[in-house]
């Protein structure tokens, strides 16, 4: 069995839904394995990793505006060092994901038709977020 790993950067302009589909395609060819298991892993804790919709980006609008009602910014917090959207964030993160597992075939991943791999900002502020690209396998 073979690993690979990188490090892709994401680059944030705020709240916001990045797609980044293309650089782990790109890194699954780039290992060379046919046959595995690619494991993604934000080192964040007021971001989120998200397989979903891939065509229509009303999708995306509507699970932000979801996510925007049910965890509300505010001093409603005790955790609050860092602004008021900081704690909602890491709550967020919480009813997310940070981490995400997809099969490999014949050097591809797997992804239904209308999937596609998203960074999902938080925080109000650009941030660079940092995903590890794991893939093990032959």
């Amino acid at each position: 069995m073979s690993h690979y790993q990188q490090l892709v950067k994401v680059k944030t302009n705020g709240k916001s839904i990045h797609k980044i589909t293309s650089k782990i395609e790109s890194a699954v060819s780039k290992s060379g394995i046919s046959t595995g298991l690619c494991t993604l892993f934000l080192r964040h804790t007021s971001a989120s990793l998200i397989i979903q919709e891939n065509a229509d980006p009303d999708v995306l609008r509507d699970l932000a505006n979801f996510l925007a009602k049910l965890v509300p910014e505010g001093d409603r917090y005790i955790h609050s060092t860092e602004g008021p959207d900081d704690m909602p964030a890491h709550i967020r993160t919480v009813l997310t994901h940070t981490s995400e597992q997809i099969p490999i075939a014949h050097g591809r991943l797997m992804l239904g038709t209308w999937q596609g791999i998203y960074v999902w900002e938080h925080r109000q502020h650009s941030h660079l977020r940092e995903v590890l690209v794991h893939i093990s396998g032959d």
